[in-house]
């Protein structure tokens, strides 16, 4: 089981399941999301997610029809988001999860999206758009 948290500590969530297809994301929308160079996101079974303090905290923003990112409305934390095409997953940014997390970053996603000012130095693999098979 994963704990997470907001910046503020208003919002907390548990993941009792594995996170998977965990990735570095290049593209604009997570940069400007998060306002760095890349977001670090990964997949959660909607069932193996839960709002463990704060729910009525959580604001959200649909950036696209049926998608919603879900961000803590005291301090602005990205929490999660949601896909109406997928309502079995949610992805969330690891950046919120406290505990120590056992699964592995498996990729650099949307590099040719990368701030310019952003080197990679990786062993990671490097895919233009979305890993294959995803």
């Amino acid at each position: 089981m994963y704990t997470g948290s907001c910046l503020c500590g208003e919002v907390s969530v548990e993941v009792s399941g594995s996170i998977t297809s965990i990735i570095h994301c290049h593209c604009s929308l997570c940069r400007k999301n998060s306002g760095t160079a890349f977001a670090t996101n990964g997949f959660v079974n909607t069932e193996d997610f839960k709002v463990t303090k704060g729910q009525a905290l959580l604001s959200e923003f649909s950036f696209k029809p049926g998608r919603k990112r879900y961000f803590c409305k005291c301090c602005g934390s990205p929490v999660y988001s949601s896909n109406s095409d997928d309502k079995s997953r949610i992805r969330i940014r690891l950046g919120i999860i406290d505990s120590d997390i056992t699964e592995q970053v498996l990729s650099h996603n949307f590099v040719t999206s990368k701030a310019n000012w952003e080197h990679l130095e990786t062993s990671l693999s490097c895919y233009e758009k979305h890993e294959p098979g995803r």
